[in-house]
């Protein structure tokens, strides 16, 4: 008997919708300041720091906070919580569903990631509940993966679908901050208070080749990094106990050189599979004239805008944008997207690759051909990456996304300065 390798069936990007919460979650800089002093919860010395990090944070004056951080006393049970992670992930459906002509009994995967909230039954069982999804779906609900496990729900869905035939993934991405709100005065464990905000996004992935037609992008490329085997990796976002055992997600002072590394190394995995051959050879000269022949050379950095022509980078804080802006050599052009999404929306974790791209295509930059690279990075510590093909010319014309009403306000000026990430 001759067994033959099947060929990998390709994956299409059919839409995408990004929540954006009401005007009444809206949170200013004044007003965060406002409830963390009547909390009662933060000594002056903790509302000091708070509000410098705040200034130093990259984000504008209209992020989102859960209704419930907003609620005077706030209310950070079960129960809101709940709420919260429903109206965010049913709101990016819902909108998901209106853009496509989709039956939903042909949805046969669902993967949803939510980091630091896992009731049961699980959030992506909500889903299925929710909208009524087929009793044999593959359901899939990542937990504790931190803000790059968007990337991992795109390469898990992937695999999938290379797997199962004629069949669409619905991928959800969203974090839950109502019953993470850390009310104590460890100021490593503040800063995720002063960044974080609301968000997700919702994904329609397909393997039908009919779809290629009606999609907007073609998946190219995936690539995941796992720096967990190092403990200094490993340790630099901890949710843990304080010395108050008061529960929270500490930073320590070695993220930005830890994410700096895990970054490193999965762009060199990323490096072959999309760059032209003349950058790899400048690449591969300097690295083994340093590595063989001890020369005191510095290693040449790829021009990764010679094969990619749109940038998504996680908004993790503007210290990590700073330094992805300088190692990569980008124009602010390219790094627009994040920092506006930063300004704009916060820190929302996961999904925030999602706004990015939604804003590059709000503004009109997206042509059929281009190649947009999205990566993120977070807790474990891990960096993952997804590299898409676009199908056709994005007309921003009729389309809705959390950009829409608001694109010709952006940019804006954002200063660079040194933050607390």
């Amino acid at each position: 008997m001759f067994h033959f390798k099947q060929d990998s069936r390709n994956v299409y990007l059919v839409n995408y919708a990004c929540y954006k919460p009401d005007a009444s979650l809206m949170c200013s800089k004044k007003n965060f300041m406002h409830l963390s002093r009547i909390s009662g919860a933060f000594t002056e010395e903790s509302l000091a720091f708070q509000k410098k990090v705040l200034e130093r944070s990259g984000l504008g004056e209209k992020t989102y906070l859960s209704e419930g951080l907003l609620t005077v006393p706030e209310d950070v049970g079960m129960r809101e919580a709940r709420k919260e992670a429903e109206k965010v992930m049913f709101g990016a459906v819902d909108e998901l569903f209106s853009k496509v002509s989709l039956n939903v009994n042909d949805i046969g995967i669902l993967v949803l990631n939510c980091s630091l909230f896992n009731p049961a039954p699980s959030l992506s069982s909500a889903i299925v509940n929710r909208y009524k999804l087929r009793s044999n779906i593959l359901s899939y609900n990542l937990g504790g993966m931190g803000c790059s496990a968007g990337m991992i729900s795109i390469d898990l869905a992937k695999r999938l679908l290379q797997e199962q035939p004629n069949s669409y993934a619905l991928v959800i991405n969203l974090e839950c901050s109502t019953q993470n709100w850390y009310r104590g005065n460890d100021r490593s464990m503040l800063v995720s208070n002063c960044i974080f905000r609301l968000g997700g996004a919702a994904v329609l992935l397909s393997n039908r080749s009919l779809d290629r037609f009606f999609s907007k992008y073609q998946l190219t490329h995936t690539v995941r990094t796992h720096k967990g085997a190092d403990d200094l990796a490993y340790n630099s976002i901890l949710q843990q106990e304080d010395g108050n055992n008061v529960v929270g997600i500490k930073l320590s002072k070695e993220l930005i050189s830890v994410a700096g590394d895990a970054i490193k190394t999965n762009i060199t995995t990323l490096g072959p599979l999309v760059l032209p051959v003349s950058e790899q050879l400048l690449f591969l000269t300097t690295k083994l004239a340093k590595r063989i022949f001890k020369m005191k050379v510095k290693t040449y950095v790829p021009d990764f805008k010679l094969a990619i022509e749109h940038f998504c980078i996680h908004a993790g804080g503007s210290a990590v944008l700073d330094a992805m802006e300088k190692n990569l050599q980008m124009t602010e052009w390219h790094m627009e997207p994040s920092r506006m999404t930063l300004y704009r929306f916060g820190n929302i974790s996961s999904c925030s690759v999602w706004y990015e791209l939604a804003y590059a295509e709000a503004k009109g930059r997206i042509r059929k051909g281009d190649k947009v690279w999205q990566i993120a990075f977070g807790s474990g510590f891990k960096c993952s990456s997804s590299v898409w093909r676009a199908l056709t010319d994005i007309d921003p014309i009729g389309e809705e996304n959390p950009w829409t009403d608001e694109i010709n306000d952006f940019p804006v000026s954002v200063p660079k300065i040194q933050a607390f990430e």
